[in-house]
């Protein structure tokens, strides 16, 4: 299962969905599109808004709460929270905010 833990100022991304094999599994890949595509758009706006790490997982730190860092976090967590709801067996969300 992939475990998305929502802390106020960091996103936590692990695990694996085991929806299908690996590199066929459409639950994973959606996630990792979901937090990649959010992580480089952030950064365009602001190379110094956000840190982030893949170290058994994929870990974010965001360091300016900007605007436009706020409205891509929020919609890429109403993503994920779209996709837990699809696929409750493969994808939880935990809030520590």
């Amino acid at each position: 299962m992939i475990k998305i833990n929502l802390k106020k100022d960091e996103i936590i991304i692990s695990g694996h969905a085991f929806y299908e094999e690996s590199g066929k599994d459409i639950v994973c890949a959606s996630v990792s599109t979901l937090a990649i595509a959010t992580i480089n758009a952030i950064i365009r706006f602001d190379s110094e808004a956000i840190k982030y790490e893949e170290k058994n997982g994929l870990d974010i730190k965001i360091l300016k709460n900007t605007k436009e860092t706020k409205i891509l976090i929020d919609n890429m967590i109403a993503l994920l929270e779209e996709l837990e709801q699809d696929y409750p067996k493969n994808i939880k969300i935990y809030r520590e905010v």
